[in-house]
């Protein structure tokens, strides 16, 4: 059977996320959190808000040439219910902002957030020029991974959410109440 994502060696920041790994728990909670992770980052179903030209390279994404299917991450989603990640592809404006939090307030524990290309990470070159633009999405709703570009390539996008498996990966019990009980405060 062939390895489905990339090898850990080809990734740039090992390091990293070896930090983020936690020794010396308990047996049975760390085959536990083993299965668990293997299955999350195995289905990682996104939800789609592109809001400007981000959203035509997330669609090539998901086209037969670069297919995200062969990495668990399936058909993007209309509904936040049944979705766990949601990529913010585009330039968030203030109108905006109360509806992409709400989106992200409907979407079921653990969600994580991927914030593609510049308007989505830094509002991009429309931010200086506009009162209307947000100044980055983290300052809506927390965010995981971050995809820069304008617009970034799918490859890129691919990259990302392959972090975020890795990320995914690194979690355990305790890590993800910590998170979940962040989140709520916000």
């Amino acid at each position: 059977m062939g390895i489905k994502g990339m090898k850990d060696e080809e990734f740039k920041d090992n390091e990293a996320l070896e930090l983020l790994k936690e020794t010396g728990g308990n047996v049975l909670l760390t085959t536990i959190d083993d299965v668990i992770n293997w299955g999350r980052k195995g289905s990682l179903w996104p939800l789609t808000f592109a809001t400007s030209c981000c959203g035509i390279e997330m669609m090539a994404t998901g086209a037969p040439r670069h297919d995200f299917a062969r990495f668990g991450m399936e058909v993007y989603r209309a509904s936040p219910r049944q979705a766990d990640v949601i990529v913010v592809a585009g330039t968030i404006v203030n109108k905006m902002a109360p509806v992409l939090k709400r989106l992200y307030d409907q979407m079921s524990e653990p969600k994580y957030v991927v914030a593609m290309g510049a308007c989505a990470i830094s509002g991009g070159p429309f931010f200086l020029n506009s009162y209307s633009v947000i100044k980055g999405v983290e300052h809506v709703i927390p965010v995981d991974v971050y995809i820069p570009g304008c617009p970034p390539r799918p490859e890129a996008l691919l990259y990302g959410m392959l972090q975020l498996q890795r990320k995914i990966e690194t979690e355990n019990i305790k890590s993800r109440r910590e998170r979940s009980a962040k989140n709520d405060v916000k």
